[in-house]
C-alpha cells in the first residue's frame, strides 16, 4: 500500500484528488490537510510514502514546506501555476501536475511513484555495501569505493575511483539509504564520501578522482551541516 496524504487549502482540489485516489486499490489516503502545519503533524505521527502537495498555500508554501523536511517521502506537486516547475526538479519531486488534474495524468504520476518505491525496495543495503539496479541487473557497490555521487534529474551517477555506476533513482532516495557517518549531501546535486574529502576551499570540496583533482561545489543550504561534520573529524 502507498500511504498518502493530500495537502491543499482548496476544498475542491482536495475532493478531486480524493476521488482520483479512491480508484487505486493500492493507495491508502491517510489524511487530507489544509496547510503545511497539519501535514507536518501527520508526518511526525504516521509512516507516509507519498504527499500530493499544493504549492501556493497561506503561511507556508509547498516548496518551503518540502525544503524544511529532512527525509521527505515521495512528492507530487499539484498546482495551478507552471512557473515553479524548474525549481521543483531541484527538489527531486516525482511529478508536477497542473490543475485541473485529469485522472489520466494522475495515473501516470502514480506509476512513477510506484516505480520509485520499487527501486528503493530492490536496492538493499548492508553494513558495508548496497545494491543498485543498473544495466538490467543489480550491481553491488561498496561504500568505501564511492568518491561522490552526482544527481542528474531522475538518475544518479555513483563515482568510484576507477569506474562509475548510473542508476535510475533520485538523490533524495539514495541519500536516505547511505550511512550518515560516512556520507553527507553538500549540494542539491552532490553527495560526498566524507573520508574521500582531500580539502575544502571556500565553497568547493576537493577529492582525487583517478589521481586528478576534482572540485565539487558546496550549496549554501548545506555548508553549515558540512562544517559540523568536518569539525567532528578534527583533531
Amino acid at each position: 500500500m502507498i500511504r498518502t496524504i493530500i495537502v491543499d487549502d482548496e476544498p475542491l482540489a482536495l475532493q478531486v484528488l480524493e476521488n482520483h485516489i479512491s480508484q487505486f486499490p493500492n493507495i491508502e489516503l491517510v489524511a487530507k490537510c489544509k496547510n503545511a502545519i497539519e501535514a507536518n503533524k501527520i508526518l511526525n505521527e504516521e509512516n507516509i510514502d507519498l504527499i500530493c502537495l499544493d504549492i501556493k498555500m497561506p503561511q507556508i508554501s509547498g516548496i518551503d514546506f518540502l525544503k524544511s523536511l529532512k527525509n521527505p517521502p515521495c512528492v507530487i506537486f499539484t498546482t495551478a501555476y507552471d512557473k515553479y516547475a524548474i525549481e521543483s526538479y531541484d527538489l527531486d519531486v516525482v511529478d508536477y501536475l497542473l490543475k485541473p488534474i485529469s485522472f489520466d495524468r494522475f495515473f501516470k504520476a502514480i506509476n512513477k511513484v510506484s516505480e520509485a518505491l520499487s527501486l528503493n525496495q530492490e536496492s538493499g543495503t548492508h553494513d558495508d555495501y548496497f545494491y543498485v539496479k543498473a544495466d538490467k541487473k543489480l550491481i553491488k557497490v561498496k561504500y568505501d569505493d564511492i568518491l561522490y555521487i552526482e544527481g542528474l534529474k531522475d538518475y544518479v551517477i555513483i563515482r568510484k575511483n576507477t569506474s562509475r555506476v548510473i542508476t535510475l533513482q533520485t538523490m533524495k532516495s539514495l541519500d536516505m539509504k547511505l550511512p550518515s557517518k560516512q556520507f553527507t549531501r553538500v549540494h542539491r546535486s552532490f553527495i560526498v564520501n566524507i573520508d574521500k574529502i582531500n580539502s575544502i576551499m571556500g565553497n568547493m570540496i576537493e577529492v582525487l578522482e583517478k589521481g586528478k583533482e576534482k572540485l565539487i561545489p558546496i550549496g549554501k543550504n548545506y555548508k553549515e551541516d558540512l562544517m559540523k561534520v568536518i569539525e567532528g573529524k578534527r583533531i
